[in-house]
C-alpha cells in the first residue's frame, strides 16, 4: 500500500470523495469517560472548506456529551469497497434555521417528528483537525486478486493507497 502525500486542496478533495461515497460515519463523543458514546449519523455535507455536517436532535446523548467536551472521532467504513477514513476534530453545534433548512431532506423525516421547523434539531458542524485515509485504487475483487498473486509469487503488489491528509 502506497503512501500519499497531497496539498491542502487534494486532501479536503479526498476527504469529501471519501465521505460522499461511504456517507455514514460512527460519531465518537465522551472521551472524558468510560465507555464512549458511538452512533452512526449519516453526513449531510462536506462544505468548501472541509467541514463536516450533520443533523441531530437537541436532546440527544451525543449533543449533551459536544456540550462538554468538542472532541469528536468520525469512523467512516465500506468494507465492500475497501474504503476508510477517521476524522478527529472539534464539533460546534449550532440551531441556526437556514444552515438547519440547507442541510434537511425529506428522509430526514423520518428522525425529526416536526419536520425542518422541528424546534429540536441541531446542526453539528465537524472542523477536521486531523484525517487518515486507507482507499484500494480498484474494487475489492482486483485488490484481492492483487494480494493472491503477492501471495503466490513473493513480490508485493501495490493494492491501494493511505495517508495524513493535509486539513
Amino acid at each position: 500500500m502506497s503512501t500519499e502525500k497531497m496539498n491542502k486542496e487534494e486532501s479536503r478533495e479526498k476527504l469529501k470523495d471519501l465521505v460522499d461515497d461511504i456517507k455514514v460515519a460512527m460519531m465518537v463523543t465522551g472521551f472524558n469517560k468510560k465507555p464512549i458514546n458511538a452512533i452512526p449519523m449519516t453526513t449531510k455535507q462536506v462544505d468548501k472548506d472541509g467541514n463536516i455536517w450533520f443533523l441531530s436532535l437537541r436532546t440527544s446523548e451525543h449533543n449533551q456529551e459536544l456540550l462538554k467536551n468538542k472532541d469528536v472521532q468520525l469512523l467512516y467504513s465500506d468494507p465492500k469497497g475497501m474504503e476508510y477514513l477517521s476524522v478527529f476534530g472539534e464539533a460546534e453545534i449550532t440551531t441556526d434555521r437556514v444552515t438547519i433548512e440547507d442541510l434537511y431532506s425529506s428522509i430526514d423525516d423520518n428522525w425529526f417528528e416536526g419536520g425542518k421547523t422541528d424546534p429540536n434539531i441541531t446542526a453539528i458542524k465537524v472542523r477536521p483537525e486531523e484525517a487518515y485515509y486507507w482507499d484500494t485504487k480498484s474494487n475489492k475483487y482486483i485488490t484481492l486478486l492483487k494480494l493472491g498473486v503477492g501471495a503466490i509469487s513473493g513480490n508485493k503488489q501495490d493494492i491501494g493507497e493511505k495517508g495524513r491528509l493535509n486539513i
